[in-house]
């Protein structure tokens, strides 16, 4: 599968968070949305990613982003991870893919010569209309804020 284009529509989603509330592309209208794909709650990249996030939750909120991850795992393994590290942002689970495909983040990895399917760590950022203003394919899980910024040309 191949990543959207910048400038391209963000494809509609909708998915259960990890309250089990239903949240979906609809809810942001009139935000910029950081839709951030990762692979797995609780694994070193991912926890990295989520608590720069968090760490600069506040800054993101006062600049007009909402921030959703979206990730192949449950809504209990969502909220054991959101509960661990004080996520302030939902987590979409998407145990079928059906949003990482629609996203073009759901493809083959390699690691250590084994083939596999994954999620290809992803971030799209889209406008308050809903288009894609950014794709960010090789993220700086330590530095995400930073990197988001910096792509958007806002200091």
């Amino acid at each position: 599968m191949e990543l959207l284009k910048e400038g391209a529509l963000a494809p509609m989603f909708k998915g259960k968070d990890q309250d089990g509330n239903m949240v979906s592309l609809d809810d942001f209208k009139g935000k910029k949305v950081v839709l951030y794909f990762y692979p797995k709650d609780n694994t070193p990249g991912c926890t990295t990613e989520a608590c720069n996030l968090r760490d600069n939750y506040n800054d993101l909120l006062k600049r007009g982003f909402a921030i959703v991850g979206v990730s192949p795992d449950s809504e209990q393994s969502h909220a054991k991870f959101r509960d661990k590290y004080d996520l302030p942002f939902s987590l979409i689970a998407d145990p079928g893919a059906v949003i990482l495909n629609a996203y073009g983040v759901w493809g083959e990895k390699n690691m250590y010569g084994k083939k596999y399917m994954g999620v290809l760590r992803t971030t799209y950022v889209i406008d308050e209309l809903g288009k894609i203003l950014k794709v960010i394919s090789k993220v700086n899980t330590g530095d995400h804020t930073r990197q988001i910024l910096e792509e958007l040309g806002i200091n």
